[in-house]
């Protein structure tokens, strides 16, 4: 029988939420700190998806100044109601400041989307809409129970219905949950659905680590009470250990196909050469059924698995993405972020025509601001990546070339320097902010092949003045400083190319011809 591969969505793709619309399928994913934020992802077949865009794609739509990492966008939900889509979401502005909800629609998924309509009084994290069959359409998220926690980041679901027209929530509050497992914590993630007559009340609980789960309770009334299910967790992989091959599942979202099969999207993460996930939190699928009216996840297993029966779907694969990116097209591919919304005129394909040009700005990718960077995620446990550059450095500040980052504190710089007066390529390692030099050599040369292949956790890098003519820079070199889970937070690795004159004034710029990155099998 037809299978296919976990994860969907390879590399950082959290917190995914789904919709149908006919035989269309859309998803979204979380994008924290990066620009533009909220990649949306269409399918016919819930296997294969294609980019079709960004929903915040606007610096009017996002603004990211000062955002630290791992903050800003959290958890969206996607939903479609009477011809509009609908995207809800939180912007968190710091590790203690607030977490302000907002949406914004759209009549086409592609796009444009609207700006945001901010909920002024919705607190917590983690926004869904649901649209009853009454025509009343509830707002519900997390918060801190109103007779206070009994233990560390114990929270509950609430509800509040919202009125769509003047974007505000209207009525009285409800508390409908907090969570089935005792003492759990950190109950998030919420998402409503009626079936057969009951209200479906699906969370996250556990945190968003290894013990991480999803949980689920019901009510014949939207305001409660709500039934725990005795199966909770419905689904989670803590029990499985921190070896196996999927840890921290999570993070759910549930979608009936059009022939009447339920299948369930969450997250999880593929730890590699030991307990270590530079990929992040990715994206998964797998199917349920209803027994007694409650779901049971991947009947007689109830784990997701890396291999899974096809869904009873059509296939419908998408034209394959092309490994390298020539820098031919008037706009950036949508796999190309920036760190934080770029707010000056420092990147460009036009003015070198099949170029992707870079001007030295003042900020360092070692700061939490927008610097010149360019990156797309490390999607693959095993990569080849390569770029070319024209570049000449005239000051000792003046640096260019390729980055491999987690955060500002946590990265590999393969730059193209300056030192006392000679030119150099050096690799550096930064580890919870202190930079270690791994290897240096002088090197004099106007274009320059950068590359970068990791076989697992070993990370090997090259450069050299033709493809013909690669040399060995340093090789093996530990990965793990990549992951989440030696330098906190949310996100996956990056890699993409940087430019910067480190605090200075330069009127220098790097020239990248192209990028290619591809999975090596």
């Amino acid at each position: 029988m037809k299978t296919f591969q976990n994860p969907i969505l390879p590399g950082f793709h959290p917190d995914p939420s789904i919709c149908r619309v006919g035989e269309d399928y859309y998803l979204v994913t979380s994008t924290f700190e990066y620009f533009p934020g909220v990649p949306i992802y269409h399918s016919k077949d819930l296997v294969h998806w294609r980019q079709i865009g960004h929903i915040l794609d606007r610096p009017s739509q996002l603004n990211l100044d000062g955002t630290p990492c791992s903050r800003g966008i959290y958890a969206p939900t996607i939903r479609y109601h009477d011809g509009l889509f609908y995207m809800i979401s939180t912007f968190v502005e710091s590790k203690t400041g607030a977490r302000r909800n907002f949406y914004v629609t759209a009549s086409d998924p592609n796009g444009p989307w609207s700006d945001p309509v901010w909920l002024e009084t919705a607190i917590g994290i983690d926004p869904s809409l649901f649209f009853d069959d009454d025509g009343k359409v509830y707002y519900t998220g997390n918060r801190k129970p109103p007779s206070g926690q009994t233990h560390l980041k114990h929270n509950e679901i609430w509800l509040q219905e919202v009125d769509l027209e003047k974007g505000v929530l209207v009525g009285p509050t409800n508390s409908l949950w907090d969570g089935a497992l005792k003492n759990a914590h950190a109950q998030e993630a919420s998402h409503l659905y009626k079936i057969n007559g009951w209200y479906y009340l699906l969370i996250a609980e556990g945190g968003t680590g290894f013990t991480h789960a999803v949980t689920v309770a019901r009510s014949k009334s939207i305001t409660g009470p709500y039934e725990s299910a005795k199966t909770n967790p419905i689904l989670t992989h803590r029990h499985l250990g921190r070896h196996y091959p999927i840890t921290n599942i999570g993070h759910a979202d549930i979608v009936q196909t059009q022939d009447g099969d339920w299948w369930m999207v969450c997250l999880g993460s593929r730890p590699y050469g030991g307990p270590y996930r530079n990929l992040g939190r990715e994206s998964f699928l797998v199917p349920f059924i209803w027994e007694n009216d409650w779901p049971v996840i991947n009947p007689g297993k109830g784990i997701v698995e890396m291999e899974m029966l096809f869904p009873n779907l059509p296939e419908k694969k998408w034209p394959a993405k092309q490994a390298c990116d020539s820098f031919d097209a008037p706009h950036l591919g949508m796999e190309w972020n920036f760190i934080r919304t770029p707010r000056e005129d420092f990147w460009s394909l036009q003015e070198r025509t099949g170029h992707l040009r870079l001007k030295l700005k003042r900020e360092t990718i070692m700061e939490e601001k927008n610097s010149a960077f360019v990156g797309r995620r490390q999607q693959h446990m095993n990569f080849f990546a390569e770029t070319v550059m024209d570049f000449s450095p005239k000051k000792e500040e003046e640096v260019a070339g390729l980055v491999l980052l987690q955060n500002h504190q946590y990265q590999f710089r393969m730059e193209y320097a300056l030192e006392n007066g000679k030119k150099v390529i050096h690799l550096i390692k930064r580890e919870d902010g202190i930079e270690e030099m791994l290897a240096k050599n002088a090197l004099n040369a106007s274009k320059l092949f950068l590359q970068v292949e990791a076989q697992g956790q070993d990370y090997h890098f090259y450069y050299g003045t033709s493809p013909e003519q690669m040399n060995v820079l340093k090789e093996k070199v530990n990965g793990t400083i990549l992951s989440t889970d030696v330098a906190g937070g949310f996100v996956g690795a990056y890699i993409g190319m940087y430019a910067s004159s480190n605090g200075t004034e330069s009127d220098q710029h790097a020239d990248f011809d192209w990028f290619e990155y591809r999975e090596i099998r």
